[in-house]
């Protein structure tokens, strides 16, 4: 089976990014605002690109199921804008969900507020619905990243609960937002 893509959008293009965009991917974490309800504002340091995110990165990028992280960057002139995580839920455990997707988003704080995170994460929603056996998308955030939490709701999900996310890196209270039993 061929990897999946995910075509362009309206202002967008997308990439499924690779360990030799290293440099893009601490660049974006260098901005204590981008990072505040992520780790409460603390900058990414080159070896935790190097050491954690890339690794873990590498464990659950799957080119033919499109999970992974995406690079976007803006068509008119390819600046890279930011990224979107796809990864089965909950994937570094053993409540590990296939059919479950988690989704993401990261972006340079100099483009919020231009649509750009809603308009990439339904661009990578509508390619991942055409992957037999996906029931779900959902997304975590903190409570009181109310950026976030509405980018969830333009992309059509709801609220589920408020409750412990638990994984090798993560052990706090998040709001859980999913488009439950997701038919396509």
């Amino acid at each position: 089976m061929a990897n999946l893509l995910i075509k362009d959008s309206q202002r967008l293009t997308y990439e499924l990014m690779a360990t030799t965009d290293a440099d893009l991917l601490w660049q974006l974490d260098q901005d204590s605002e981008v990072m505040r309800y992520i780790n409460g504002g603390k900058k990414t340091s080159k070896s935790d690109i190097d050491d954690i995110m890339l690794p873990r990165m590498d464990k659950y990028r799957d080119a033919e199921n499109g999970w992974g992280i995406w690079k976007v960057c803006r068509k008119s002139d390819r600046i890279f804008l930011g990224w979107v995580l796809v990864r089965p839920m909950h994937f570094f455990t053993e409540a590990r969900t296939d059919d479950n997707l988690e989704l993401g988003w990261r972006f340079h704080q100099k483009y919020w507020g231009n649509g750009y995170a809603t308009e990439s994460a339904k661009a990578v929603m509508q390619a991942l619905r055409q992957q037999k056996g996906i029931t779900n998308f959902a997304a975590i955030a903190d409570k009181d990243n109310h950026a976030s939490i509405n980018i969830m709701k333009k992309i059509g999900m709801t609220f589920l609960k408020r409750d412990l996310f638990i994984d090798p890196l993560i052990n706090e209270v998040v709001d859980y937002y999913s488009i439950q039993d997701y038919s396509g």
